[in-house]
């Protein structure tokens, strides 16, 4: 059963701190085997690739064969169902149009006294994008990752697609087509995170990493950060849902069995200033389970790390929420809001009652990909950000040199740095 809480209990803070710091992930030391596997691929390239995909994948195919062609790609988009097509090309524009407004301008502008400061975006050149096979198709996480990239103005996107024993979902790539990604390789794995890093025969090295993995693509991101910049390190999905007793239970129940059914190790959190209701969404819960596809996974997680805490009232949320600090924090109250407005960590908010998490993660049009683990406490969700660097741009005439050189000299001779001193000082003369 999950975790049952109540803010007036003595325990409650120890019961609390034990919610957060339970790890949902299995303990397995990985970062030994994806550095032999991120060497073996910066030192042979294509062969150590072909070798993994073997291997892991059981797909032996040639160093020709890792990328998808545009004819198979193509083949996958035309026998997708029109109407899911259209509701992908829905989505990609939602996405794009989110995005668009999240561009930043550029800056200059005259400081006095002869110096002129600006700052520049601009995008990186490259940037390859995992998806996971995993247990389900995620082809919404191409759009998510793929069209951010394209409104930063990336030129080329890479996509790297596990495809165990050779097969994929052609909803795969048809997402691929509709993002316009330029490249799709058949690779997986710390593999496919070093190819993209180093670069291979095949498979030309990019400036950025984003998309989520298992242990293993996590770790290989972490190693290969500085080589690339990565978006971050994604561990289990999450929600928290604060809903009062207006709501309707079995509203509630799917929201939360909707996280639950991503991974035995998601966490869905119930906050509630009404016990009974809250009684009332745990035997929704066991209802939904009845008739729910994915019932094996969704019941793992509820009953591991599934929580329902009793609050006294609303005003105990921020707080909590902000210790939780969750990927996901749905307000289904009266004046979610004013609520909203005093809650700092959350990495994505969904506000009201006829907001579910789930529309969020297809259509609505931010990224899905959100700091998860509590991250969302110094972290936000991927944006077009994580594409783009700033360049600083300064300027000095003569007279703005001598009216700030002077203390660009004695700043240097004080950290004693004659060098320094003397190219500034150089100029004064």
């Amino acid at each position: 059963m999950p975790k049952r809480l109540n803010i007036t209990d003595a325990g409650f803070v120890a019961a609390f701190d034990a919610l957060l710091t339970a790890s949902r992930e299995e303990k397995a030391d990985v970062d030994g085997v994806v550095s032999d596997i991120l060497a073996d691929v910066k030192a042979r390239g294509d062969a150590a690739v072909l070798d993994y995909t073997s291997k892991f994948d059981r797909l032996d195919i040639a160093a020709e064969g890792l990328a998808f062609s545009v004819e198979e790609i193509a083949e996958a988009r035309s026998s997708c169902d029109p109407a899911l097509l259209a509701t992908m090309e829905d989505a990609a524009a939602r996405i794009r149009d989110y995005h668009e407004r999240q561009l930043p301008k550029d800056l200059s502008y005259e400081a006095g006294d002869g110096v002129s400061l600006g700052y520049r975006w601009t995008a990186v050149r490259a940037a390859g994008l995992y998806v996971p096979a995993g247990t389900a198709p995620l082809f919404s996480s191409v759009l998510m990752n793929a069209v951010p990239a394209r409104v930063a103005g990336v030129e080329r996107l890479a996509v790297t697609l596990p495809t165990p024993d050779g097969v994929t979902t052609p909803s795969m790539l048809a997402a691929c087509s509709i993002a316009g990604v330029d490249e799709v390789y058949r690779v997986g794995g710390a593999q496919a995170i070093a190819a993209l890093a180093y670069g291979t025969d095949s498979i030309a090295a990019v400036d950025v990493i984003v998309g989520p993995g298992n242990a293993y693509v996590a770790s290989a991101k972490k190693q290969v950060f500085g080589t690339v910049g990565i978006d971050m390190v994604a561990g289990p999905s999450e929600v928290t849902v604060v809903a009062d007793g207006q709501n309707d239970p079995a509203w509630i129940a799917a929201d939360l069995l909707a996280q639950a059914e991503h991974d035995a190790s998601s966490q869905s959190i119930l906050i509630t200033d009404d016990g009974a209701f809250g009684d009332r969404v745990a035997e929704a819960v066991e209802l939904e389970l009845k008739s729910l596809g994915r019932a094996d996974i969704a019941r793992a997680s509820w009953q591991t790390h599934g929580a329902i805490i009793v609050v006294r009232s609303l005003d105990d949320v921020p707080a909590l929420v902000d210790r939780i600090a969750p990927e996901h924090l749905e307000l289904a109250v009266d004046e979610p809001d004013v609520l909203s407005e005093k809650i700092r960590n959350a990495g994505a908010i969904f506000l009201g009652r006829h907001t579910p998490e789930a529309v969020g993660d297809y259509i609505a049009g931010p990224s899905h990909v959100l700091p998860t683990s509590g991250t969302a406490r110094f972290s936000s969700g991927l944006s077009v950000m994580d594409f783009l660097k700033r360049t600083s741009l300064i300027g000095c005439t003569a007279d703005g040199l001598r009216s700030i050189g002077k203390g660009a000299v004695a700043m240097a001779e004080a950290e004693d740095l004659g060098g320094h001193a003397r190219s500034v000082s150089i100029r004064l003369n």
